[in-house]
């Protein structure tokens, strides 16, 4: 099995080198299975995130109340609601992210969905990230909250390893399909 370092480096790779159009059109495929799922039709709020580097976009997404997060220190971070596009600043690794006397924060026991980025996701709905354990750290404060990764279908694993700290998505979701979580 390959190691989780390994993997988030080839897909973040592969990620990267979708050009502009493929990225708009993917993401439209998936944005439109997200519409469809009964946890987005139930949600009111939900927290979401800008795409950066080829990662799916989920600006097309409409109808409901979207936070964002921010980080806020090291593995840590808040649900903001930007109040207009000048609550808007680069910040760290070059994510677009709210400025935070320009939002609103939303506390994580009022979201309803989280939908995740991720580099690579298994058919069992693990979850890889961009490694640094924010949303691992987030997730289990939003006690209310379904948590769906978004991915294209080139990212899924055979078999990602799961960590004790590693939080399980509900589903993922991708252009070709969506992929939920069997309970045990």
């Amino acid at each position: 099995m390959r190691d989780a370092d390994t993997i988030r480096r080839e897909m973040r790779r592969a990620r990267r080198a979708l050009d502009r159009d493929t990225v708009e059109k993917l993401s439209r495929s998936i944005v439109k299975n997200v519409e469809e799922l009964p946890e987005y039709r139930q949600a009111r709020t939900v927290m979401i995130y800008r795409a950066v580097q080829g990662e799916v976009s989920l600006e097309l997404l409409r109808g409901k109340v979207f936070a964002y997060p921010l980080c806020t220190g090291a593995g840590e971070m808040c649900a903001l609601l930007p109040e207009g596009e000048g609550a808007w600043k680069k910040g760290a690794f070059g994510i677009p992210e709210p400025v935070r006397e320009l939002s609103r924060e939303i506390a994580p026991e009022e979201i309803d969905l989280v939908l995740c980025p991720c580099t690579a996701f298994d058919a069992g709905c693990r979850r890889l990230g961009m490694g640094g354990g924010y949303y691992d750290r987030f997730l289990p404060r939003c006690t209310r909250a379904k948590f769906v990764a978004v991915a294209y279908e080139f990212q899924r694993a055979e078999v990602l390893e799961a960590q004790s700290w590693d939080v399980p998505m509900d589903a993922v979701v991708t252009e070709e399909r969506v992929y939920r979580r069997k309970e045990i």
